[in-house]
């Protein structure tokens, strides 16, 4: 689905043998939430978890005993209790793909971290990448820094509940008491969350340029955010074509931190993808993109086009559902029966606008473009 995304098709068989089975890396897979849906989102791949805890680890792999199965666990996942700065040295071979959500920011070099995975990334893998925001997370810095006087020598507990008797206490209107209560105190009830994110003892945030500045040392390229609507321009300034149509005159990055200065409460963090070299697409791709991404504007090639759902819509059957962003979307008469003839066995778009007696092309681009479903050239094996 990650290729999907960035690359607006399905992957193309691995290069070494189309029988190959790809490989995933989950670096800094904690308790196997991430794991858990690596693994059941590829059943062509195999994963490798890793994590310096040990205690963690054994949790993921309870957890996905009880979730994928043991026989999946037994067969295609591995559990490594190894430091993400050791993997280039401790982790073999390479990876199609490496997910790594909430971690290089807790380390105390974030770029030494990520320069190790990406020697683990093959040629034309993608890399998943999710670090903090500075400008969305300013009040929770504060507080960070406030807990680091009023929790000296003091345990685990006793931090807590200083830390939320100093939310209890500020006076209403407070910055920190209002932005706590009004996002994050529906999480933040669990003690072990509230701490992760008010306690934690390293944390080192980001802002956009900070981000390409990590990308540039890594030598990886930049795919784009994995929010895109987020960094849309036209969210923010759309009220105002003039001024909307001055900002999007900018180049790329001074677009896309116009958005964090002007809305820094939409951007709590940086979600995004990178890869090592081209993406491995054997067509012609639109020139116009961010990066190498399947065009689909020859109607011959894209009627011709193998289909599948994608596996990260949920709600289904039905036209109220669940997108990629977990967000929900409402699709026209026209989507649905395109979905509803690809679910009924369809397997090219033709056959799927012939069952669903739809026309416009257009439908199938825009399920193309949200991921609910992903197509594989004619006459290429997915």
């Amino acid at each position: 689905t990650a290729y999907a995304f960035c690359a607006g098709r399905a992957p193309p068989p691995p290069a070494a043998s189309p029988s190959a089975r790809r490989r995933i890396l989950d670096a800094g897979c904690g308790t196997g939430c991430g794991t858990e849906y690596l693994a059941f989102l590829n059943p062509d791949a195999d994963v490798v978890a890793i994590d310096i805890s040990g205690a963690a680890l054994d949790v993921a792999r309870e957890r996905l005993r009880r979730s994928v199965g043991a026989e999946v666990v037994e067969e295609r996942v591995t559990f490594q209790e190894v430091s993400i700065f050791d993997v280039a040295e401790q982790v073999e071979g390479e990876f199609d793909y490496i997910n790594c959500v909430g971690v290089v920011h807790h380390t105390a070099d974030p770029t030494r971290a990520v320069q190790a995975l990406a020697k683990k990334l093959k040629k034309g893998g993608i890399l998943h990448l999710f670090v903090y925001a500075t400008h969305g997370r300013r009040e929770i810095t504060l507080m960070q820094k406030a807990m680091r006087y009023l929790g000296k020598d003091a345990s685990f507990e006793e931090k807590v509940a200083t830390a939320r008797k100093v939310f209890a206490a500020l006076p209403p209107g407070n910055r920190l008491k209002e932005r706590e209560e009004d996002r994050w105190a529906a999480e933040n009830q669990r003690d072990a969350t509230f701490a992760d994110m008010y306690l934690h003892p390293q944390e080192i945030d980001y802002t956009v340029p900070d981000v390409f500045d990590l990308v540039k040392q890594t030598g990886l390229e930049f795919l784009g955010f994995s929010n895109p609507k987020n960094f849309d321009l036209a969210r923010i300034l759309g009220h105002d074509a003039e001024l909307l149509a001055k900002a999007c005159a900018l180049p790329e990055r001074e677009r896309l931190e116009l958005v964090e200065l002007l809305d820094p409460e939409s951007v709590t963090h940086f979600e995004f993808f990178l890869s090592n070299g081209p993406l491995p697409i054997p067509h012609p791709a639109d020139p116009n993109a961010p990066s190498a991404r399947m065009a689909w504007t020859d109607d011959a090639a894209l009627r011709e086009a193998a289909v599948v759902i994608g596996p990260c819509m949920n709600g289904r059957p039905g036209r109220l559902v669940f997108d990629r962003d977990y967000m929900p979307a409402r699709l026209s008469e026209e989507e649905d029966a395109v979905l509803t003839a690809v679910e009924e066995g369809a397997v090219t778009v033709k056959e799927a606008l012939e069952k669903a007696r739809v026309e416009d092309l257009g439908v199938v681009r825009r399920l193309v473009d949200q991921t609910m479903i992903i197509l594989t050239p004619a006459g290429e094996s997915a």
